[in-house]
C-alpha cells in the first residue's frame, strides 16, 4: 500500500511536460501514475517515467457496446484507473479541467475504490487557454446535477458539483493551480504555484551548416472559425515575404494536430513530424525565427530559445477573438512574453 499518489490526467503534450514537472519537483516520494485521454499524446509518453500509466478511452468518443454505452465506459475507466493507483492513503489527482463529466467522476468514486483517507484536485496548466477564467452559465450548472443522477444506477458515479470557474478552481475540492512562469492569470493568489520551466533549453545546440532557418507553427484557422479563407492566405503571404526580407531560405512548418488542411503550410515548406513534444523540440532546435498567429507554442518558443530567435506572431488585425476581453488578456500574455504582433501594433 503506498502512503501517497499523485495521479495525472492529460489530453496533450504541454500537459503532458507539465505532469513531468510536478511529479519531480512536487511530488517526490509519491508513487506517480499517469493516464492520458487523448491517443495523440500515445507516442511521447515514457512509460520508464512513471510507476504506472495507461490510456483512458473518453466514453462520449469511444463508448462500450450497447445501449448504454458511455455509461459503461465511464464505469469500466473508474475501473481501469483503480487498478493503476492501487491502494494508498492520500491520493492527489491532477487535471486540466474538472467540470467534465469524464474525469470529475473520479474526485469521489476513485478515494472509495483506493481505500484514501484524503483526497487533494489540482489543476494542470493548459496553455493559453489558462490565462483567462471561465464561469460556469446557469445552463451548466443545472447540467452538473442532471449527471449526478446517474448514481441512481451506476452508485459510484457520484458527480462532485461546483461553481464558479469550470476548471475548479474555486471548488470547494482544489487546493493548488498550477501555473506557466511568464504568463498571466486570474486565479485566486492563494492557490496558485508557478512551475520551474517545463524544458531546459539546450546550452549546446547548433544550427545545421550555419544555415538560418524557421519553423512556422500551424493550427486550425478557417476550420476553427478564427479567420476568413482570404485572411488565412493574406496572413501566409505575410509570413513568406517577412521570411524572405531576412534572407531565411530553409522553412519547416509543424502542423496542429486539429489542422489537417495544414493551413498555413506552402509548398516550399518542409513539413515536420515530431516523436516529442513540440515544446522539447523548440527547446533543442536553434531556429533563427518561431512564426505563428496565436499558438500556445510561441510562448514557449520565447522561454526557452536564444534573446535573438525572432518569436513572431502574425494575423493579429485579422483573427476573430470570442470577446474584447479575449483579445486583450491574450494580447497582454504575449506582448509581456516578449512575443513581435504583427497587426496590432507591433513590427518585427
Amino acid at each position: 500500500m503506498s502512503q501517497r499518489v499523485a495521479l495525472y490526467f492529460v489530453a496533450s503534450p504541454l500537459q503532458y511536460l507539465a505532469a513531468r514537472r510536478i511529479a519531480e519537483a512536487f511530488e517526490p516520494g509519491a508513487r506517480q501514475v499517469l493516464v492520458w485521454y487523448k491517443r495523440g499524446v500515445t507516442p511521447i509518453v515514457r512509460a520508464a517515467d512513471w510507476d504506472a500509466a495507461g490510456y483512458m478511452p473518453w466514453p462520449r468518443w469511444e463508448p462500450l457496446p450497447g445501449l448504454f454505452g458511455r455509461l459503461a465506459r465511464q464505469r469500466d475507466n473508474i475501473r481501469r484507473v483503480a487498478d493503476l493507483v492501487g491502494r494508498c492513503d492520500e491520493l492527489v489527482i491532477h487535471s486540466a479541467v474538472f467540470d467534465t463529466e469524464a474525469i470529475n467522476y473520479f474526485l469521489r468514486a476513485l478515494p472509495r475504490r483506493a481505500g484514501a483517507r484524503t483526497m487533494h484536485a489540482r489543476i494542470l496548466p493548459d496553455g493559453i487557454i489558462s490565462i483567462r477564467r471561465y464561469p460556469l452559465s446557469a445552463a451548466k450548472r443545472v447540467a452538473q446535477y442532471a449527471r449526478k443522477l446517474r448514481r441512481l444506477v451506476a452508485p459510484e458515479l457520484d458527480y462532485w458539483c461546483f461553481g464558479g470557474d469550470r476548471i475548479g478552481s474555486d471548488a470547494p475540492f482544489c487546493d493548488r493551480i498550477y501555473v506557466l512562469p511568464g504568463l498571466p492569470h486570474e486565479y485566486p493568489p492563494a492557490k496558485t504555484v508557478v512551475l520551474p520551466p517545463l524544458v531546459e533549453p539546450d546550452p549546446a545546440r547548433q544550427a545545421p551548416g550555419g544555415e538560418p532557418t524557421a519553423l512556422v507553427i500551424g493550427q486550425p484557422l478557417v476550420g476553427a472559425g478564427l479567420m476568413q479563407a482570404a485572411d488565412r492566405d493574406h496572413v501566409s503571404d505575410e509570413i513568406a515575404a517577412w521570411l524572405k526580407a531576412r534572407g531565411i531560405n530553409r522553412v519547416f512548418y509543424k502542423g496542429h494536430p486539429k489542422d489537417p488542411a495544414l493551413e498555413l503550410n506552402r509548398p516550399e515548406y518542409e513539413v515536420v513530424t515530431l516523436d516529442e513534444p513540440l515544446e522539447v523540440h523548440l527547446a533543442r532546435t536553434p531556429y533563427a525565427a518561431v512564426l505563428g498567429v496565436r499558438s500556445s507554442a510561441l510562448l514557449f518558443a520565447r522561454q526557452t530559445a536564444p534573446a535573438d530567435t525572432a518569436v513572431v506572431a502574425f494575423g493579429w488585425d485579422r483573427v476573430r477573438f470570442k470577446s474584447d476581453d479575449e483579445r486583450r488578456q491574450m494580447e497582454a500574455a504575449f506582448r509581456v512574453n516578449g512575443i513581435a504582433l504583427i497587426g496590432r501594433g507591433g513590427a518585427a
